[in-house]
């Protein structure tokens, strides 16, 4: 039997950007802005910081890093990142500074990692703390340990808030690119004068107050049109529920317009990506008021208790960079007041899992993740699985909001 390479070594201490990438990504990232229309603003107050720094990030597209390279230069950045994209090979991600991370858990490797890097190696780091795209051009939750991070750490704290970026590639359809403007603005959040009269959670709630954001309303008063004829592809995705009917899973969308199978109801996106009725009064106007409409009809099936999930998933081990992702079985998979339970079989043997709801603060879904299916990822100390859904369609986002509400109501608001 051939002998399997080790796993992913978590524990590897990052280094700092090879000398020889840090020139691909200076040459690189203003010709990607220059083509992507995306245009960069940086406060003097960070031009004159002169030791390192940590770099706070929303989180939309594939631009965010170009955008910090050229707001940044000449200095670089290590950066934290989800540890498949080390799929890409060690050699290119630790050598750009990569510090791998597994999504939602409570390990505090990378927060060493970081750490060491800020402290020993004096150098800047960049984290993109929402741990996700963005789904609906608004702020997604925080890792509630931010506050307490930054006040450790001792080192000044920028903010990079980046818009446009989610409207021209929104994370339910990257293609084809809208074409609207891109911009972003580096300031400086907090000093580590600041941050010694504060406490932790102060530190947190402006944190927190600085990624507020919504890119739709930002498009309209803006006035940047987009006249991509593909716009409404993938919407359906997140506005996954009728509000003529309150059918669940029963939208699709195409072109400029999104409807409901079940009752006919249709809507048209208009170039500042507004929703218009076009055979119904009923729906929303501003898509995150839908998607939030979506999130609230979850939060009352979670606190009346009625919210269950069950479906098969096809279970994918993210081994290491060099194996990449194995598919090593299936499984059934429940999502309730118990949180994620998986029973099947993987590699010939029995498999369960369990991650209880006070274990994930949030769980992280792709739409169509490599092509190959909606999945989310369980992560463990060892590894982590990436979960096919195999019979359920269109599901992730209402499992994002019941995640996240289960959490809620189980561990952040138990005893309030």
């Amino acid at each position: 039997m051939k002998k399997q390479p080790a796993r992913f070594n978590m524990y590897r201490k990052p280094n700092k950007p090879r000398w020889y990438l840090k020139i691909v990504e200076f040459v690189a990232s203003p010709f990607y802005l220059l083509f992507g229309n995306g245009h960069v603003k940086t406060d003097k107050a960070v031009k004159k910081l002169k030791g390192p720094y940590l770099i706070l990030s929303t989180h939309a597209s594939f631009m965010d890093f170009p955008m910090i390279v050229k707001g940044i230069m000449p200095r670089t950045t290590g950066w934290v990142m989800s540890v498949e994209e080390f799929r890409r090979g060690d050699w290119l991600m630790y050598g750009i500074g990569g510090m791998p991370k597994r999504k939602f858990t409570h390990d505090i490797v990378t927060a060493k990692h970081m750490l060491r890097y800020l402290k020993t190696e004096k150098h800047s780091v960049t984290l993109y703390p929402e741990a996700r795209f963005s789904f609906a051009g608004t702020n997604e939750r925080l890792d509630g340990a931010i506050g307490k991070f930054c006040k450790h750490a001792k080192v000044p704290v920028v903010m990079c808030m980046a818009n446009g970026n989610f409207i021209n590639s929104p994370q339910w359809s990257k293609h084809p690119y809208r074409g609207i403007r891109q911009e972003a603005h580096l300031y400086v959040l907090l000093t580590p004068e600041e941050m010694e009269n504060m406490t932790a959670d102060e530190v947190q709630a402006k944190i927190e107050k600085a990624f507020e954001k919504d890119e739709y309303r930002w498009q309209v008063e803006k006035g940047y049109h987009t006249k991509c004829k593909k716009r409404a592809n993938g919407l359906y995705r997140i506005l996954y529920k009728c509000p003529a009917c309150n059918q669940e899973f029963q939208t699709k969308s195409e072109g400029i317009h999104l409807w409901c199978e079940a009752c006919g109801a249709k809507w048209e996106m208009d170039t500042l990506s507004r929703l218009k009725g076009v055979n119904t009064d009923k729906g929303f106007s501003h898509i995150p008021d839908w998607y939030n409409w979506e999130r609230e009809e979850v939060r009352k099936e979670v606190e009346e208790g009625t919210y269950r999930f069950e479906d098969e998933v096809r279970i994918e081990d993210y081994y290491s960079t060099k194996v990449g992702f194995v598919n090593i079985g299936s499984a059934r998979v429940v999502h309730d007041e118990n949180g994620f339970t998986f029973e099947g079989e993987a590699d010939g043997k029995p498999f369960r899992l369990h991650k209880p709801v006070s274990s994930m603060y949030s769980v992280h879904i792709e739409y169509d993740f490599l092509s190959r299916g909606d999945a989310f990822d369980i992560a463990t100390e060892e590894t982590t699985y990436f979960m096919f859904l195999k019979n359920a369609k269109n599901y992730l986002t209402k499992m994002h909001f019941a995640t996240e509400e289960l959490y809620d109501k189980l561990v952040r608001n138990a005893g309030k």
